[in-house]
Formats: structure tokens, sequence, C-alpha cells
């Protein structure tokens, strides 16, 4: 499940608004603290083995540094070094900003192999409940999955409920780029879904690309399914704070950062995840040109201005969209602020006629993902604005490629 997606009743959120203070002093004061020693996550031994290794007698560079330095230095190798350190630091090189495209799926193709073996392993542990032995399987199914040789998984890391990210056509080649943004519930058993497929970060993304192909299919595009986050379980106090989405808004940023090529990108960012993108919003690269939210519980700021991006600021929500009863506001850390539909708060309002209530904004045939496709794509003046005088329209020309059908 992504986001706000168990139609919740308002008083249950108001309840929460009111009583989290509480929580987060009892939090704060050790009263409901949890303290957890625990060794090193796979991902972190992965990636102290890589600061400990060398190749061909040669230090490896730190995994923080820049981007455009490991992309350097990974060029100034030959092929079979770089299958060599996907494989000996599989989830470092895996989830590595600036490490190329290709060489990271690859990697993580190993690091799902050796996640799906643990897994495996854990289904006939005894000492797991039976509830522990299927939830094993249900992930080393999952990761079995995530190997597939068509699938192109970005990042992969598989403690605790897990993070991932996924691509969608040609991402080295792309002439332009859209990246997914989920909300709560968003985990690696939830990645993609059999059922309401389309509420899932993989559908989501999936419906999104072939939207964008059809709106112009000269367009060489890229998508990516992006859960590289821990996000909130459920609605609770991490849903109703800003904690997971400044964590997250360092991880995406440092993802577009590391992004080949310069060609331009769109965010597309549901309901807490719009949370994310607000955060993010004063450290994008330039390269972004779109912040579109759907579902938006707020952005932490009262004006599309105060978001310190010069990307275009899109909002829309669904007629049958529980989440406009949801208070808009800022309260000592709780609530997310105003409304990003508001008249008020600046955004270009788009039109989410069909999209079927609060997890349906990327459902085929809506208008909602036909919008968003039309962002991604550059084709500004395609989109349908929420009212019939086209102002989201105004102020913008087309960048698109020419050839759309």
């Amino acid at each position: 499940m992504t986001s706000f997606d168990t139609s919740p009743q308002l008083n249950v959120w108001r309840a929460l608004l009111a009583l989290a203070v509480v929580f987060v002093m009892l939090a704060t004061t050790g009263w409901t603290a949890l303290r957890h020693h625990r060794g090193a996550t796979p991902l972190q031994a992965s990636i102290s083995a890589w600061e400990q290794g060398s190749i061909a007698g040669r230090r490896l560079p730190a995994v923080d540094s820049s981007p455009a330095r490991l992309a350097r230095f990974f060029a100034s190798l030959d092929e079979a070094q770089r299958s060599s350190l996907a494989h000996r630091y599989a989830l470092a090189v895996g989830n590595m900003n600036g490490a190329p495209v290709e060489l990271r799926y690859r990697a993580n193709r190993v690091a799902l192999d050796e996640a799906r073996e643990v897994e495996r392993k854990r289904m006939h542990d005894t000492r797991l409940t039976p509830d522990g032995q299927r939830a094993a399987g249900r992930r080393m199914h999952r990761f079995e999955d995530m190997m597939r040789p068509e699938r192109h998984i970005l990042a992969f890391d598989p403690e605790g409920s897990g993070r991932a990210a996924e691509v969608f056509g040609d991402l080295t080649r792309a002439e332009r780029i859209s990246v997914v943004v989920p909300g709560v519930d968003t985990d690696l058993l939830t990645f993609q879904r059999t059922n309401r497929k389309y509420s899932a970060p993989v559908g989501m993304a999936q419906s999104l690309y072939a939207a964008e192909r059809a709106a112009s299919p000269s367009t060489r595009t890229a998508v990516i399914a992006w859960a590289d986050y821990t996000a909130p379980a459920g609605l609770g106090i991490d849903s109703a704070t800003a904690m997971r989405a400044a964590d997250g808004a360092v991880r995406l940023n440092a993802l577009l950062r590391g992004l080949p090529g310069g060609s331009p990108v769109s965010l597309f960012c549901h309901s807490y995840g719009s949370v994310l993108c607000g955060l993010a919003a004063s450290g994008l690269p330039d390269r972004v040109a779109d912040i579109a939210v759907a579902g938006s519980p707020g952005m932490r700021v009262a004006k599309a201005s105060q978001l310190g991006t010069s990307a275009h600021v899109w909002a829309m929500r669904d007629a049958d969209d529980w989440v406009q009863d949801v208070p808009y506001l800022e309260v000592g850390g709780l609530g997310h602020g105003e409304d990003p539909v508001s008249s008020v708060f600046g955004a270009r309002v788009l039109s989410a006629r069909d999209a079927k209530g609060h997890s349906g904004y990327f459902e085929p045939g809506t208008e909602s993902v036909a919008n968003f496709a039309e962002i991604g794509v550059g084709a500004y003046q395609a989109v349908r604005c929420a009212d019939d005088a086209g102002a989201c329209r105004a102020g913008l020309s087309d960048t698109a490629a020419a050839g759309r059908a």
C-alpha cells in the first residue's frame, strides 16, 4: 500500500494530532524510547568492505564522494574490473550514486540473489515462528521476482522493511526523466502489487511510463519508481511529522545529483511523498523542472514560492480523496501546512478527473495520469487545469520533443 491508503476516519487523524505531542514528549524523555544494539546491516557491511578495498593496487574512493568523482573512477576501469567490484561489493555499488547505471543494475541483481538465499534459509529456520517463516517466504519470492532479467533495480537495501528503486526505460539515453515518490506503507513487500496494481510504486511508474510514451512517442523517456526511503508505516506519529520525509529528502537529492546526463527531471509525489518533495525542494539540482503532487497532506510551507525552487509546482486532488478532510495545519512540527490545491498556496492546479479517490491518481485512462504524462514530456500546453480558464498553463511554453501523436 502506498500513501494514506486505508481510508481512515477523520476523527482518528485529529485524535492523533492531539495526542502526538504527548507521545513525542514521552519519547524524548525516555518513556517510550527503545534502544536496539545491532550489528552492521548488510549494506553497512558492504560499504565497510568497500572502504577497505582496492582494485589493481588502487584504493577505492570514499562511497560518499561526489557522483562526478565516482563516475570518473568507474570510467578509469576496464569492464572486468568494474564487474569484479559489482560482485565483491554488490550492495555498495548497487546503491552508489555516480556508478554507471548498468553496473548498478548488475550489482543489485547479485545483492538480490544473496538476500534471496538468506530468506530461503529463514523459511526453514525452526527458531522462527510460523508467521516469521511465512514472512521470509514472501520476501524470498519478492527478491526472486525483482531479479528477473527485464527488471532494472537502481537501488536495493534488504534491511528491515527494505528500500528499492526501479527504472522503466533507458535512463542513460532519456531526454526526459520522471521520478515517482510514493507515500506511507511503502516497503519491499508493497513495492509492487497484483491487486490494486497502480497504488504501488512499480505500478505507478509503469502506468506513467506508458502514458508518457503515448503522449509523445518520439521523446525518449525514463521513469523511476523511487521507494528508496524509509516511509512511515500507516497513520501515526511518523506520518503526522516530517521526520521520515526529512531523511528521504536527503536521499532523493542524492539520487537526483547522481543521475546520468543533464536531461530535465520531473518529480511526481503522492500523499506523504509530497511532504518529502516539499522538504527536498530547496536543494534540488537545477535540472529538476517540475514538482507535481497528488493527494497531498501539505508540503511543509504556506506558499509554493517558499519552497525555494525554480521548478514548476503542480498540484491535484480528486473530488473523492479523503485527504481533503485532514486538517491542513502545522503546529509544533505536527501536520504539514497549507493545502497545495488552495488558491493561497499558489501551485498550478491540475484536473484529477476519474482519479478514483486517494489511491487512483496513476490508474491508466484517468485524466490525472494523462496530466502527469504531459508534464513528464514537457508538453505543458496540453495539460488540463482544474478550472476552465487554463490558469495552470499560464506563462509556460512546451519543451516536449517534436512528433507528438
